[in-house]
């Protein structure tokens, strides 16, 4: 019985045998579109599924099987499946595992597209959705419809950073027979495992944390080998959004150094976060490493460190706010995250400008939020261009 390795082992050699491909350390990219068959004998066998082997790459490829076996064996799930982008994974999930007159619940506050998504699946094909606030068992229970074919939540929230307490929330669906589908995009693996706690899908943006670096594009869904495997046959095949054999293999690379880039956006975030909270124009500070946050404790059993996102609100106006952003010099106005280069955002005319704006406030996402997603420089630099930024206002 071979013995299971450590995360911070199998991120870098699960899914690959270097004695495969000619002793390569690095796994080799198949940037292919087609692969040749021996026999058109062995042609039809491939397509009838009667013998192992590549097709197409939008059916599969040597070097996207090494991303998607890898982050499986991190997720601890059976299967992955690698996209194009993080949307085509949620939308690839949510296309599955719904129809029309479908209901799907999810948790208060979510990611401006998959927002968009849900009002684009509600008007064109009748599947409706509510969003709620997943703190109180009995609401939760209140939710469900009988309709109800999907469990759709972010923890944390974004931007918000809001917890849900997916053992709470699995509990609840185990016994109505609802999936539960986790976005996992700002704890990456590393730092929270929801299947391990009884969720049955984990998303994943994979263009923030996994790939790290800022150069891909790319989602993944994680579960388990009958789901994914129908999945991989019918949203995925068909609907194609496929990643590209490049993008797999700079995933791959970026997927080697998570632990170590993750534990240094903890540690900064950490500080940064402690700054923030003193300082007299943050009104309100968000971040799951707090002791004062609300669900501290819910953060430390359910994530291993408090990951590296802070939302704040700044004591001011929108204006202030968009001003504030403008006086940053080092951090770099973005609307994505888990980049080595701190970065930040103004989400209600940003990345959540698409949700109306009675929507968003209930949601917590005011005009004077600030997402800030705390990258790999020195803390000290980090905050030194925060404070300035802060105090001209």
């Amino acid at each position: 019985m071979v013995k299971q390795k450590r995360f911070e082992t199998e991120v870098i050699h699960n899914g690959y045998d270097s004695m495969l491909h000619e002793g390569s350390l690095v796994p080799p990219l198949f940037q292919t579109s087609t692969f040749t068959f021996p026999t058109a004998e062995e042609g039809e066998k491939r397509f009838a599924g009667e013998t192992e082997g590549y097709i197409y790459s939008r059916l599969g490829n040597p070097t996207v099987r090494v991303l998607e076996e890898r982050i499986a064996a991190l997720e601890k799930g059976e299967m992955a499946l690698a996209f194009g982008s993080g949307m085509a994974a949620v939308s690839a999930t949510l296309f599955y595992l719904t129809k029309t007159g479908d209901h799907i619940l999810c948790s208060e506050g979510i990611y401006g597209c998959t927002f968009g998504l849900l009002q684009l699946m509600e008007n064109k094909h009748q599947i409706s959705h509510d969003l709620i606030n997943f703190s109180n068992e009995e609401t939760v229970r209140s939710a469900i419809q009988d309709n109800t074919t999907c469990i759709y939540i972010e923890t944390p929230i974004n931007p918000t950073m809001k917890l849900v307490d997916l053992e709470m929330i699995v509990q609840i669906a185990k016994e109505k027979g609802i999936p539960v589908v986790v976005d996992n995009t700002f704890c990456s693996p590393y730092l929270q495992q929801p299947l391990t706690l009884g969720c049955d899908y984990v998303i994943h943006s994979a263009t923030k944390y996994i790939g790290g670096h800022g150069d891909v594009i790319a989602g993944l869904v994680v579960g388990r080998k009958e789901e994914l495997s129908e999945m991989m046959m019918t949203t995925l095949k068909d609907i194609g959004g496929i990643i590209s054999p490049f993008d797999a293999w700079l995933l791959i690379r970026g997927l080697k150094t998570l632990p170590v880039r993750l534990d240094r956006h903890c540690e900064n975030a950490t500080k940064i976060a402690n700054q923030l909270k003193k300082h007299p124009k943050v009104k309100m500070m968000y971040f799951p490493g707090d002791p004062d946050f609300p669900q501290y404790e819910l953060a430390k059993r359910q994530m291993k460190h408090p990951g590296g996102m802070i939302s704040f609100e700044i004591d001011g106006t929108k204006e202030e706010a968009q001003q504030f952003l403008n006086h940053c010099q080092l951090i770099k106005i973005a609307v994505s995250l888990g980049d080595s280069e701190t970065l930040i955002q103004h989400p209600a005319t940003m990345t959540h400008a698409v949700v109306p704006e009675e929507e968003r406030i209930k949601m917590g996402i005011t005009n004077q939020l600030i997402r800030l997603s705390v990258g790999l420089e020195a803390w000290e630099d980090i905050w030194e261009d925060l404070k300035q930024a802060l105090d001209q206002l």
